[in-house]
């Protein structure tokens, strides 16, 4: 009796832990997915006006300039910073809803491009920074990389490689289609890969991490390079233009390595592992959420580049000085106009001063 009795309690005591284990583990998700979903929007709004704003001034006040290969650059970045914020509401909507018709939407289509876009600001970040380390060598001189035509072939040859990678994924995905699974509001896009398209996913994330290595290891390159020519150029010189040149160019490189740094080395640190790991591993839905959380970090740099195009573009410098100005100038201009017209009978004595003012000193109405 006292053995049957225990063995039908403790089924019921079994379903009763299992139940309460269900229900916080969707209370993580639940709330995981409302804090993604906020920081999402917000990233969202400030990347899409920030980043529309800077193709404003390089498309639409930049056609005045003569183009330069940085420039260029700088143009590619703020337009994969705007594709970016544009591929966020997709995201947002995969967190919104637990519907596997969303979810594969997003991970055929939406992911895709999303690290299609992230992939391109990391190669541009790149670019700018060897171009400006060419720069430092070659001071003088231009060097072939430093040419507009070198810098547009790159960056057509660099979207294209991207778009093919892109379009390959798409096209295996979709002839490769796995049957609809039942899943839960923390499926991650794995759920949903067959066999074909999981060889190839790991294919492409070896390689970009092998992308993204080889432009760390660039930024590093070119940030310690500049540091050691500016510590000789300041032992001979300390007070030449030289100097104050490579002390600038030091700074702007530190900018650009932290901006890189910040953005996207927590997420390559993470999402390497998290892409080869054991299907079986004990953690795993700690480790979707830890993976989420860096690519989450690394959309912040659409509101960190921002920086990258002040310090590196004397164009957007220049722009924003002038709408200051503008600004500045506009309420200066209303209240004069305002005193013109508060007087009638003295405004044609103040246009006679104007006139006479260069050659005669006139007192003032009832001095004499």
């Amino acid at each position: 009796m006292s053995d049957s009795g225990g063995a039908g309690v403790t089924p019921i005591f079994n379903q009763s832990s299992v139940s309460n284990q269900t229900n916080a583990s969707e209370q993580v998700i639940t709330s995981a997915n409302i804090f993604f979903l906020l920081v999402y929007t917000l990233v969202f709004l400030v990347g899409l006006l920030l980043n529309g704003f800077t193709l404003k001034v390089y498309f639409c006040r930049g056609q005045q300039q003569v183009s330069s290969s940085v420039t260029i650059y700088l143009k590619n970045l703020a337009a994969a910073d705007f594709l970016i914020s544009l591929c966020l509401p997709i995201r947002i909507t995969n967190y919104a809803s637990s519907s596997v018709e969303v979810r594969r939407v997003y991970c055929n289509f939406g992911a895709s491009a999303f690290y299609l876009n992230m992939y391109a600001s990391i190669l541009f970040m790149g670019y700018i920074a060897a171009n400006r380390y060419l720069k430092i060598i070659h001071p003088l001189g231009t060097h072939i990389l430093q040419t507009v035509r070198a810098a547009y072939i790159i960056s057509t040859v660099t979207w294209l490689l991207l778009l093919a990678m892109m379009s390959t994924y798409v096209t295996v995905s979709l002839l490769t289609q796995e049957p609809s699974p039942s899943v839960s509001s923390a499926l991650d896009c794995d759920v949903l890969h067959s066999k074909q398209l999981k060889i190839f996913y790991k294919m492409v994330h070896a390689s970009s991490a092998a992308i993204f290595l080889l432009v760390l290891v660039s930024l590093v390159f070119f940030y310690y390079s500049t540091s050691h020519r500016l510590s000789l150029a300041q032992k001979q010189r300390p007070a030449s233009p030289g100097s104050k040149k490579l002390a600038k160019s030091r700074r702007n490189m530190l900018v650009l390595v932290s901006v890189f740094c910040i953005c996207f080395v927590p997420y390559h640190l993470v999402r390497l592992p998290y892409a080869f790991k054991n299907p079986r591993f004990a953690w795993g839905q700690a480790f979707y959420y830890l993976k989420e959380l860096t690519i989450m970090v690394s959309v912040l740099n659409v509101c960190l580049d921002p920086l990258i195009y002040f310090i590196f573009c004397k164009a957007f410098r220049h722009h924003l000085s002038l709408r200051r100005r503008s600004s500045d100038t506009q309420p200066a201009t209303h209240g004069a106009n305002g005193e013109r017209r508060s007087s009638d009978g003295r405004t044609s004595t103040i246009r006679f001063n104007r006139k006479t003012s260069l050659t005669t000193t006139i007192k003032p109405i009832g001095v004499l």
